[in-house]
């Protein structure tokens, strides 16, 4: 499952989904208590999270991190990631 969140209320994510049309669910973080814990929350830049993603395996389990994330580049990355953790 991918998902995906921002600091935006519930209806500007709706709404920006909807316009670029989303394959997957975006999480509202209004409180930044999913930021916070995630490292994607900076007090400098309060208002934007950084773009930083996690896989998470089916334990749960953190398995890798991506500090910094290239939109272009990010989905090539995930996947051979997941490859190499399902052969490995």
């Amino acid at each position: 499952m991918i998902l995906g969140a921002s600091f935006d209320p519930v209806d500007a994510n709706c709404a920006f989904a909807q316009k670029f049309n989303y394959p997957y669910k975006l999480v509202s973080d209004v409180s930044k208590d999913l930021g916070k814990a995630y490292d994607a929350y900076d007090p400098k830049e309060a208002d934007w999270p950084r773009r930083i993603s996690y896989l998470i395996g089916p334990d749960r389990r953190v398995k890798r991190a991506y500090a910094k994330v290239s939109p272009k580049d990010h989905p090539a990355q995930v996947l051979a990631d997941l490859a190499a953790l399902r052969s490995g």
